[in-house]
């Protein structure tokens, strides 16, 4: 149960409680209940802060960007089109190609839970970047499976059946949960339904984008080629990481707002004050 719920029903001892489990100093524990009271009493008004204030404006366009990476890696192209990679490895049959989509979706499902047990362990950007670079070696391993295949599958096509295991479970272990997670965490109280709104917004749009254009690249590239931009996109997103993400392990919502609003750098929001 969240504290935050807790304290805004007024069960205030109830909800140091809670902090008791993930705190270890109870004066931190008295000044992030205070600092919840005082956000409590914010009214909410997302436009008319966006329109105002340039910090909030910066944290709005990093989590549009966030969701947009989450698409760019390839993990929609992969689920949607999975059918169609398998025929590419050469996996010439129709049983075939669903039984590898039904195992890799299983894997997607399966591998969510490495992020819920490392998230408060390592962080956001160690997963994130761990992930992005097992992302971007799987991709380059099916392109390069692709180019080399025969029709009539054989080892080459059971490897890229692995690849794109491995790229399903650096997806669902790193950016698939923590960029959700990674985009509630850094709007501030007043404007987060806007920012989320936006963020999610972000997701859906550049999802129908990618998955549309996707056949076209196909076309107009081929397949080798578009998985081994995939696997570019996925490196270029290690440095993206490095330079704009903040790591809000361990700090409170309202820490990483009062952060936010002293102007401090997107990779700093999670600075301990």
């Amino acid at each position: 149960m969240s504290y935050g719920w807790l304290i805004a029903k007024g069960k205030d001892h109830e909800a140091i409680e809670v902090l008791k489990k993930v705190r270890t100093s109870v004066d931190k524990i008295r000044t992030e209940v205070s600092n919840i009271k005082d956000t409590l009493k914010v009214k909410h008004d997302g436009f008319g802060l966006f329109r105002a204030n340039a910090n909030f404006r910066k944290v709005v366009f990093l989590g549009i960007v966030l969701q947009l990476v989450q698409q760019l890696t390839g993990i929609n192209i992969v689920m949607y089109f999975c059918p169609k990679i398998m025929e590419m490895a050469g996996f010439g049959s129709h049983n075939a190609q669903m039984w590898a989509t039904i195992v890799i979706g299983i894997t997607n499902v399966l591998s969510t839970f490495i992020a819920i047990a490392l998230v408060d362990r390592w962080g956001r950007r160690p997963i994130l970047i761990t992930g992005f670079a097992i992302m971007a070696a799987a991709m380059l391993t099916i392109a390069a499976c692709i180019s080399l295949h025969t029709d009539n599958g054989g080892a080459l096509a059971y490897v890229t059946v692995g690849a794109v295991m491995i790229f399903i479970v650096g997806f669902a272990a790193s950016a698939g949960p923590l960029i959700w997670v990674l985009c509630s965490e850094i709007q501030p109280l007043k404007g987060r339904d806007f920012g989320i709104t936006c963020s999610t917004a972000s997701n859906w749009i550049s999802n129908a984008i990618i998955t549309t254009v996707f056949p076209i690249v196909l076309g107009a590239i081929g397949n080798t080629a578009t998985f081994v931009m995939l696997g570019v996109f996925n490196f270029a997103f290690i440095f993206f990481t490095m330079m704009y993400v903040p790591e809000t392990k361990g700090i409170s919502l309202e820490g990483i707002e009062k952060n936010l609003m002293e102007g401090k750098k997107l990779r700093n929001l999670g600075d301990a004050s």
